[in-house]
């Protein structure tokens, strides 16, 4: 993950809690060179952009860029996934902005799991035909039951959108299995 400053991490949770992110306005504390160089590293890293500002609308001016117009701070999809936010399809720019997103903006980056981790093991065991018990699952794993359980509803089922199914059959041990 990566390492914020405590005013980095201030500036991008309240961007994240505008509608159309703006950054702005920074701290009270933030002033003249220091606000400057904090911003210049955001930019940098790919926290923040600058947006045409919306005058019409008010929107606030990072500065000016001298024919009349002025620049405003919007914190970026990087910017949110920083301080752990996932980004949803919105517009990362102020409605005045001109800037389309491009068509692999528009799909969400689908999620695979590492190959040789615990969750890639679960994951084989219950594709295979007969599917897999708890008590399986935790001997190849050494997890307890409830954080099977826990990887099968939430890593699984909302985060990689599997279907998981269970069965019970007279006198055997319930057996899970992935459907999709």
């Amino acid at each position: 993950m990566t390492k914020l400053s405590d005013t980095q991490t201030i500036i991008l949770s309240r961007a994240a809690q505008n509608a159309d992110r703006i950054a702005l306005p920074l701290l009270e504390s933030l002033r003249g060179g220091a606000a400057a160089k904090v911003v210049s590293a955001m930019l940098t890293k790919g926290f923040l952009e600058e947006v045409e500002a919306d005058m019409r609308k008010g929107e606030p001016i990072w500065r000016e860029t001298g024919d009349g117009h002025g620049v405003t701070l919007v914190a970026t999809d990087a910017g949110l996934a920083a301080i752990g936010i996932e980004p949803e399809n919105a517009n990362t720019a102020p409605a005045g902005a001109t800037d389309a997103p491009t068509e692999t903006e528009a799909v969400p980056k689908a999620r695979t799991p590492r190959e040789g981790t615990k969750q890639a093991t679960l994951i084989v065991m219950l594709r295979a035909p007969e599917g897999a018990t708890i008590e399986e699952i935790m001997a190849a794993t050494n997890w307890q039951s409830h954080t099977i359980r826990g990887a099968m509803s939430g890593a699984l089922k909302k985060k990689l959108g599997l279907e998981i199914t269970s069965k019970k059959l007279d006198g055997q041990p319930r057996r899970y299995e992935i459907t999709t």
